[in-house]
């Protein structure tokens, strides 16, 4: 399986790894550095939603 989640600007990888590491643990996910595929579709889910929301969160704070 490929995977075709690339960073666009690679020099913001860790940056966005700590805002994943930092959903997860918003959400209460056990999400650990490296592989993953023990968590429930539902776990990763939540994570995603919660960086989405985060994101807009800061979006819109940045339009005021």
């Amino acid at each position: 399986m490929t995977n075709n989640n690339q960073i666009v600007v690679p020099e913001a990888k860790n940056a966005m790894e700590q805002f994943k590491m930092q959903a997860a643990s918003e959400v209460g996910v056990p999400l650990k550095q490296g592989y993953n595929g023990d968590l429930t579709s539902r776990q990763a889910g939540s994570i995603g939603g919660q960086m989405v929301k985060k994101m807009i969160e800061s979006y819109e704070s940045s339009m005021k």
